[in-house]
């Protein structure tokens, strides 16, 4: 993040805290649909039942998914209790405020994140 008097700097982290908790909420609710989808009685009608199969692949899928963006979130709300949100996990410098905008609960800079896309 660029240098910021402190009350901007609270503003910023209390912004992205809130944007954190929304997407919390909304991931949590998520699984839960999913979770109860899979819960639900399944038709025992054989040509049904394929795309039962199929639909619980893709409904699968979307649950880890949205797991790892879960534990992503909470590492992110975790950080910001812990005073470092903003900072890189990997070589402890700045996160750009764009690259927090785009992806709030990222750990990585810029240069860090493309070092492991390499």
């Amino acid at each position: 993040m660029q240098k910021q008097s402190s009350s901007q700097t609270r503003q910023y982290i209390e912004k992205h805290k809130a944007i954190l908790e929304q997407r919390r909420r909304e991931l949590e609710t998520r699984l839960q649909a999913i979770e109860n989808d899979f819960e639900e009685p399944r038709n025992p009608d054989d040509d049904d039942r394929a795309t039962e199969r199929n639909n619980d692949e893709v409904l699968e899928e979307l649950g880890e998914a949205g797991q790892k963006e879960l534990l992503a979130v909470q590492a992110a709300l975790d950080r910001i209790g812990a005073g470092t949100f903003g900072t890189c996990v990997k070589c402890s410098k700045p996160i750009g405020e764009k690259r927090l905008d785009a992806v709030p609960h990222t750990p990585f800079c810029q240069s860090c994140a493309q070092s492991f896309e390499a």
